[in-house]
């Protein structure tokens, strides 16, 4: 319901922040939502035992992998003197993303960080393009999640760009296009 950063958030703070979320979108679709993604890509120590608790399936704010879904894991120790020690998996599944296969930083102005911003359409379409094209060659059951503002992607040559996309990934032998909580649910039954 807003874009607000988790890891600035105390964990009541959080807790009513995805209550209220659910909240709204259960008013306008009349479902539970079964999948989440923070604003950002930020998450807190909080967030992934949160959406467990509330019944989410998946979330897609995490970068463990490029193509392939996986358990994310709370309560990792890293230490800089010997080998990390892995926590927990948990329930949820995560459906990774990344930078370069979101629209932001690439057509998003910004000034004050180190965001490239104001690149051309075929630029960003070449990269979506060669993603996908490594991704089909070397993963097999690969996921291509693409993250797409409206008030960015939706302008006249960015949307003829993305359709584009979607016409060279369709063109590709074995490609589907399937909602993401019917691709993370065949997932956990097929990796419980």
């Amino acid at each position: 319901y807003a874009h607000e950063n988790p890891r600035a958030l105390t964990e009541p703070e959080e807790r009513r922040a995805i209550e209220r979320g659910i909240a709204a979108i259960e008013q306008v679709t009349g479902a539970q939502p079964a999948g989440y993604r923070s604003p950002s890509w930020d998450v807190s120590h909080n967030t992934l035992r949160l959406l467990s608790e509330y019944g989410f399936e998946y979330d897609s704010s995490l970068m463990g992998n490029d193509f392939s879904p996986y358990r994310p894991r709370t309560g990792d120790v890293i230490n800089a003197e010997g080998p990390a020690r892995f926590g927990e998996k948990l329930p949820i599944v995560e459906m990774p993303v990344d930078w370069s296969l979101d629209d932001y930083p690439y057509f998003g102005l910004r000034w004050s960080t180190g965001l490239v911003g104001l690149r051309t359409p075929s630029q960003v379409g070449e990269v979506w393009r060669d993603e996908f094209d490594w991704m089909q060659s070397h993963v097999d059951g690969g996921i291509f999640t693409l993250t797409m503002h409206p008030q960015v992607i939706g302008r006249g040559a960015r949307l003829t760009m993305l359709e584009g996309v979607i016409q060279h990934m369709q063109a590709q032998p074995g490609v589907v296009f399937r909602r993401m909580q019917d691709v993370a649910r065949d997932w956990a039954e097929a990796n419980p």
